[in-house]
């Protein structure tokens, strides 16, 4: 994982709306970076749909949140439409930004891919790290994390 204190990795990636996209196009007070393996697999969508549940609560606490997988847009387009996600999905299929934030690595029977963690920022600046997450406790620490953070 990447240091507390840090600047993070800029990026860009391509977005659900066509655009792409860097760390500066997102003005909220904390930005919640979440790296997730696949759309629409079990796990992935139990982390999205909690994410998606608590977004007016991460949003009045002043976080905005982006998933960033190596799967393409229609991938993400498909997830996004079956489960009704508010939030930004990008894609970055070449791994470039998951391995930039430590992201990608050995995942035990399901091989080597895109691990699930998440980084909160503020000012571009690594606030929180988790690492390994929990996908359906996972959004529990956040909003925990955001509360300690103030």
């Amino acid at each position: 994982m990447l240091e507390i204190g840090k600047k993070a990795p800029d990026f860009l990636l391509d977005g659900m709306d066509n655009k792409k996209h860097s760390l500066k196009d997102f003005k909220s007070k904390y930005l919640i970076i979440y790296f997730y393996p696949r759309d629409l697999t079990p796990g992935c969508t139990i982390e999205a749909n909690e994410f998606n549940k608590n977004l007016d609560t991460l949003k009045k606490m002043g976080a905005e949140v982006i998933g960033i997988s190596n799967d393409d847009i229609k991938s993400h387009a498909k997830f996004t439409n079956k489960c009704d996600l508010k939030f930004m999905l990008l894609s970055d299929t070449d791994s470039i930004t998951i391995k930039a934030y430590e992201s990608y690595g050995d995942r035990g029977i399901f091989g080597v891919g895109t691990l699930r963690n998440t980084y909160i920022l503020k000012n571009g600046v690594i606030v929180k790290t988790f690492e390994k997450v929990n996908p359906k406790e996972h959004i529990n620490e956040i909003i925990n994390a955001l509360k300690e953070l103030e």
